[in-house]
């Protein structure tokens, strides 16, 4: 059990310290990534940012998932049910506007992160099925990262077995064998808002700010 984010974020940047980070960034996906990312980031002096996608819902059944939508690009799974392209297409542009719109707001304005030859930690508060971090480490390998480390504090073991082998390292404090849920595993698993989300990021920027004067 972890007591809390700032709990579980610790106990990965521990395990991380011993590792050997060159030109690193911290990625974390929205909204509870952001304070594990923030941690993180804080204690092995690394830049922070946010992850951004969305899937794009089936026409017929917008919870059946048949793609993912990035910053960067999109991704189309194999079984797509005989979507409409022009569907996909449309919701792609439509998904992609507001994640560009989204990204803004989360980072006051600045760009994405060029990732080419960085060492990105990707990170969560937890994993469940492990299709988000899936397609988000899907679509940074497009831009040519030197090393993709996924950090988190716990996943189902099958579900770790499978992130393992799509990522240079993995690194995950829990694998219970009787997972219930992420929530399940923080004594204190609070909601965070957008607005939390904000004012982390400014405080992760300014603290990158004093790092590099």
């Amino acid at each position: 059990m972890f007591r809390d984010r700032i709990d579980a974020a610790k106990q990965l940047a521990i395990k991380l310290k011993n590792k050997k980070i060159e030109n690193g960034i911290v990625l974390a996906v929205p909204r509870g990534g952001v304070p594990v990312g923030y941690e993180i980031a804080k204690s092995l002096h690394l830049p922070l940012e946010v992850f951004l996608s969305k899937k794009i819902g089936h026409p017929n059944n917008p919870e059946f998932a048949i793609g993912s939508v990035t910053l960067s690009g999109i991704i189309v799974n194999e079984n797509t049910m005989n979507a409409d392209q022009d569907y996909i297409i449309r919701q792609s542009k439509k998904i992609q506007g507001e994640l560009k719109e989204r990204f803004k707001i989360f980072m006051d304005g600045k760009r994405p992160t060029d990732l080419k030859r960085k060492t990105v930690i990707l990170t969560d508060d937890g994993v469940a099925t492990g299709s988000t971090l899936i397609s988000a480490v899907e679509a940074i390998r497009k831009s040519s990262p030197k090393k993709i480390i996924i950090a988190v504090p716990l996943s189902p073991p099958e579900t770790a077995s499978k992130l393992k082998q799509i990522v240079d390292e993995f690194i995950c404090l829990a694998t219970p064998f009787d997972f219930l849920g992420v929530a399940q595993y923080y004594y204190n698993f609070s909601q965070v808002e957008d607005k939390e989300v904000i004012q982390i990021l400014k405080q992760a920027s300014n603290r990158q700010e004093n790092v590099i004067q």
